[in-house]
């Protein structure tokens, strides 16, 4: 499930002193997924009794196996279960924990719950109320560290101002302008805007994924500094006043502002300016008489790299923690704990050293070449890299059911390194040896961006993948395609051979037969999302060639039928073609002279819940008028119309939606309908992320 891995020869902390005891008896952990699991771990290793919470999605999690004892707290969505503060102090109180851990995301930032810890008599591992209060909002924020000095971004920052307002003062900065909430973390809502069109359907855009997401539609508005580099300091502060820092991360690396790949150090910063981005970072924590574990985040110059400014302080545990661990020997989880207690940092600044080079690649259940929409379905395969320097937090399992309801991250594969070279060809290397089969994953592309010259060089920007070339559902390998080829010959003739045995249907059972041998089977498939992208592939069954080198393959079939397989790094999924269907096909491609019409049927990418209708029934709209919006995973996309025409709407606000389901048509006007009358509806057509927007 999960390896925790040390860097050789590093001490699990700086300072040479022993241990103390361990700070609690008995903690519960308000989280799920690989967060809990990693936090799980630490308390094993305290010799500390951990207590999981879980929803009915997650009653058989890893998370709720690892743990010594778990509680339900209520059904599927994050609001009825991991989001009710109430619901988590009373199974707190039911267990008799004496602190809560709040992993990061959910509550872990919310200051009504640290409040409400507090007042259950449990000690909340995170900073105090007054930091939560105000580093949990990003325009108190700015204001408070601008007069502690701290650079910021140029930008309106003012919670009174609605969008009209925010229009008007958003002149002055100078587009392009990134619209950001003021609650919340992790890029979610913001929306670049490069003219005042733009911002003007960017602002009620950004509110609703706030208001959803966070509870809060308050935004603001800061210049978007082009080519920028993303780097951010991990703090540690106890309550006897020493605040520490364990140097920076570079988390330039990102796709829709979500992080992607961290590592630490930053190829960019050199001593000097590591010592000055370190201390600002302290200050700011000092300014809110910051406790625990803590990141400040800034911006920083690409062209010069000596000048940075503040973002935002995420007053939590940060995702890509794992690579300050490795490159310090801190365990960043201890040091909440022991924080949380009262005990004192056991160093000082001067005995943290940065030795190495650590690397994370965030591991999603998306599907990249359909815009790296969320991806759900059951866990047929799982498999972790091992070797040295590999270190993997992870929180699923086979038989897992990955849901619409929780954030898509599934995984993060992490290497160390002596130096970074190292560092990036070790991460290549496990995540190529990374097996999940049953949902997509974003694993091809990571390797595919590790690839790229500018990472490899480390000459690292926020919008580097947003430059790179779209990813096409056809970048496939021919020995993936045979390897899917040969799973399904194989339960084909496993399917003759039972058919066979059931009595003497000799000319059923022996397809393919030609005097002297068999001939090898021909079969049609296709990528199980483009099924009209149709391959014919000659296989032999597997196992029917004794000779055949051997190979790391793994295949597995799901309910609907798809064929999963992995092979040399990659993973894709297929299905089976029906030679009568695809020949019918081809027949009417023929007939409308081999053009493609664009199909008429919106249908979702995604499973997830309609947050927005743009029409009425019976409007007329145009090609790529927004129809509807939906969310899942916290992320909104928007179906488009792929053609003029009258809109005909299937669903309302609120409904629930899965994937590919149509949630609208649209009628093509007469006149186009009659002078496209001789090409016809396109019958191949897949509907997938060319309407998302």
């Amino acid at each position: 499930m999960v390896t925790h891995m040390s860097p050789p020869d590093r001490p699990s902390t700086p300072s040479p002193h022993a241990a103390p005891p361990r700070p609690f008896d008995r903690v519960l952990v308000a989280n799920r997924g690989e967060i809990a699991v990693r936090v799980i771990r630490t308390l094993r290793r305290l010799g500390i009794r951990s207590i999981a919470v879980y929803s009915d999605a997650d009653a058989d999690a890893p998370h709720v196996r690892l743990a010594d004892e778990a509680v339900r707290i209520g059904p599927a969505p994050a609001t009825e279960s991991y989001l009710d503060p109430e619901r988590i102090i009373a199974a707190a109180l039911e267990t008799g924990a004496e602190a809560v851990h709040p992993g990061y995301g959910f509550l872990s930032e919310h200051a009504g719950f640290a409040r409400a810890c507090r007042d259950a008599g449990l000690a909340f591992v995170g900073p105090g109320i007054e930091a939560l209060d105000v580093m949990g909002d990003k325009i108190r924020a700015k204001q408070h560290v601008e007069a502690s000095g701290v650079p910021t971004v140029p930008g309106v920052a003012d919670p009174t101002l609605d969008d009209a307002a925010l229009l008007v003062a958003a002149d002055p900065v100078g587009f392009p302008v990134l619209v950001k909430p003021s609650a919340g973390g992790g890029g979610k809502g913001m929306q670049i805007a490069r003219d005042a069109g733009e911002l003007a359907a960017a602002l009620p855009a950004a509110r609703r994924i706030a208001l959803a997401a966070f509870g809060d539609d308050t935004l603001l508005i800061e210049r978007l500094i082009e080519r920028p580099r993303h780097i951010e300091v991990q703090v540690l502060a106890d309550a006897h006043g020493t605040v520490v820092h364990l140097g920076e991360r570079e988390c330039s690396l990102q796709r829709r502002h979500q992080k992607v790949i961290e590592e630490s150090p930053s190829p960019l910063l050199d001593a000097a300016t590591r010592s000055r981005i370190g201390q600002a970072a302290c200050d700011a924590a000092r300014s809110v008489d910051y406790l625990g574990a803590g990141t400040v985040e800034f911006l920083v110059s690409d062209v010069a790299p000596d000048e940075f400014f503040f973002i935002e302080m995420n007053t939590r545990l940060q995702v890509e923690h794992p690579v300050t661990e490795l490159v310090t020997g801190v365990d960043l989880v201890e040091q909440q704990l022991r924080i949380a207690a009262g005990e004192r940092l056991a160093f000082a600044q001067d005995e943290i050293q940065l030795r190495g080079h650590a690397i994370e690649a965030r591991v999603y259940a998306e599907t990249p070449h359909r815009g790296f929409l969320p991806s759900t379905g059951s866990v047929l395969a799982w498999r972790a890299p091992a070797g040295e320097g590999v270190r993997v937090d992870a929180g699923i399992d086979e038989g897992l059911e990955i849901t619409a309801h929780y954030d898509p991250m599934i995984a993060k594969v992490i290497t160390y390194g002596s130096d970074r070279a190292q560092a990036l060809d070790r991460l290549d290397r496990a995540l190529a040896d990374t097996v999940v089969l049953g949902v997509d994953t974003n694993i091809a592309f990571l390797r595919r961006l590790l690839a790229d010259p500018a990472v490899r060089s480390g000459d690292l920007d926020t919008g580097l993948i947003d430059r790179m070339p779209e990813l096409d559902h056809a970048d496939l390998s021919p020995s993936l395609v045979e390897a899917a080829a040969r799973r399904l010959a194989s339960d084909e003739a496993a399917d003759r051979l039972a058919s066979a045995a059931i009595g003497p249907r000799a000319w059923q059972s022996a397809m393919g037969w030609r005097p002297g041998s068999a001939r090898p089977t021909e079969v049609l498939l296709a990528p199980r999302d483009h099924p009209h992208d149709v391959r014919s592939v000659v296989a032999e069954p597997d196992g029917t060639q004794p000779a055949r080198r051997p190979d790391d393959t793994v295949s597995r079939v799901g309910d609907d039928g798809s064929v999963w397989v992995h092979r040399d790094g990659e993973s894709a999924a297929f299905v089976r073609i029906d030679r009568r269907a695809h020949a019918e096909h081809r027949r009417a491609a023929t007939e409308r002279g081999g053009a493609l019409a664009a199909d008429p049927e919106l249908r979702a990418p995604m499973p997830g819940t309609v947050t927005a209708v743009f029409a009425v029934d019976g409007d007329a709209v145009e090609e790529g008028d927004a129809i509807v919006a939906i969310e899942a995973m916290k992320m909104e996309h928007r179906v488009v119309a792929a053609l003029d025409g009258t809109v005909r709407l299937s669903v309302a606000v609120g409904d629930l939606v899965s994937r590919d389901q149509a949630v609208a048509r649209i009628e093509p006007h007469p006149l186009a309908s009659e002078s496209d009358s001789t090409d016809g509806p396109h019958e191949g057509a897949v509907a997938h992320a060319s309407h998302q927007e």
